[in-house]
């Protein structure tokens, strides 16, 4: 809760109470409203919720007095908030560990950095200040899989059916942790908030019931299936789509396909690492492919036109110039892998000049008046020239 929030509520008019009213009144209050507007009394009723929630937010301020002191201190300062020493602090420490933006897991870094300065100052909007039937809802777990795919499925895209394991509400309780016919009740040692406050000098510290375990709830009649925690471990299958032209080691996230949430909270997101199989004859750099085709030496000393094959398509002609070198790279434009935008890369086809390894008489005497051509010229001469210089 930020600090703005906890000056704006009038606890005493959410209580039905005057500023001045005893400690009995205030609990004899709240537990009228909590009886009145607890969710298990109103199935599905969001303002009965929503009404417990303000009901004992306001009793775990002012059933304390020296929050409730403090409180009303707070309430009668001009301007808000001060420093004990009279300066603002110029941030609201609530908005700053407060927010609970998150990736992953069961609740963020901010939320736990919120629920230790909630119970270091014994402020609202900690953990231990929820309520066992208003608790925070919590986003589910992210999920993490492999998925392996052979290189033609990876560049056309598919739908592949994962199997999940992960913690959900159990089904036969549906949550509660109580057996069918039963509910659970009141923790009458932290009377439904779910921690106990342990005071040391100036700070409070809140720990979560040593009774309920912090839930709020007592069940005297566990469930069987969960044996009380209100939890079960289940196997799903989902259906997950993965698109044309991903790539192998890519992660793609599947938002709301991880482990379902807690009290109401949203599912987590599933991550698939993906393992692309090699291909017989095409590899994969970025958005292109590659492709590596042999050539005959006429073919590259005397030019030529040569097919190549394109992935999942026709052959294309590609020319080759007089004196075309071992290892050029030639580029065929739009045949490569898909793009997120509907275009394609390119393919590159790699030229490899093979040598003969048997000659016949015909084709030694053609290569004997091919190096005679050429006696009198050292290719290698510039190299060993530069190989002596230091």
């Amino acid at each position: 809760m930020s600090t703005k929030d906890y000056l704006e509520k009038d606890y005493y008019k959410v209580l039905g109470v005057s500023k001045s009213a005893s400690q009995d009144e205030i609990k004899k209050s709240y537990r009228k409203l909590a009886r009145k507007y607890h969710p298990d009394a109103n199935k599905g009723d969001v303002d009965s919720e929503e009404k417990f929630k303000e009901v004992s937010e306001a009793y775990d301020v002012l059933s304390d007095e020296k929050r409730r002191k403090e409180y009303d201190s707070m309430r009668a300062m001009p301007g808000g908030f001060r420093g004990q020493q009279g300066g603002g602090f110029g941030f609201d420490l609530g908005d700053l560990f407060g927010q609970t933006g998150t990736s992953g897991g069961a609740g963020g870094a901010g939320e736990r950095i919120g629920d230790i300065f909630g119970g270091l100052f014994n402020r609202g909007g900690g953990a231990g200040s929820r309520t066992a039937g208003t608790r925070r809802a919590r986003r589910g777990s992210d999920v993490e899989t492999d998925v392996t795919l052979s290189f033609g499925r990876s560049m056309n895209g598919v739908t592949v059916p994962i199997k999940l394991t992960s913690e959900a509400a159990c089904p036969t309780c549906r949550g509660t942790g109580a057996k069918a016919g039963t509910v659970p009740r009141v923790c009458p040692s932290c009377e439904g908030t779910g921690h106990e406050t342990r005071n040391l000098g100036n700070f409070g510290f809140q720990e979560p019931c040593r009774e309920c375990r912090g839930r709020g709830l007592v069940v005297d009649d566990p469930c069987t299936t969960c044996h009380g925690s209100g939890r079960a471990t289940g196997t799903r299958t989902i259906q997950a789509r993965i698109p044309a032209g991903v790539a192998d080691g890519q992660k793609i996230r599947l938002k709301g396909k991880g482990a379902p949430g807690e009290n109401g909270g949203p599912a987590g997101d599933l991550y698939v690492n993906i393992k692309v199989l090699p291909h017989k004859a095409f590899g994969r750099s970025g958005d292109n492919l590659t492709l590596t085709v042999p050539v005959t030496f006429p073919e590259a000393a005397l030019g030529a036109e040569i097919k190549v094959p394109t992935f999942q398509g026709q052959p294309v002609t590609l020319r080759l110039p007089e004196g075309t070198p071992n290892g050029r790279t030639l580029r065929v434009k739009g045949r490569g892998a898909p793009r997120r935008d509907g275009t394609k890369g390119d393919l590159l086809v790699t030229l490899d000049v093979q040598v003969p390894q048997k000659l016949d008489d015909t084709t030694r005497e053609a290569l004997e008046r091919l190096r005679a051509a050429g006696d009198g010229e050292d290719l290698r001469s510039e190299l060993l020239q530069q190989a002596r210089e230091e």
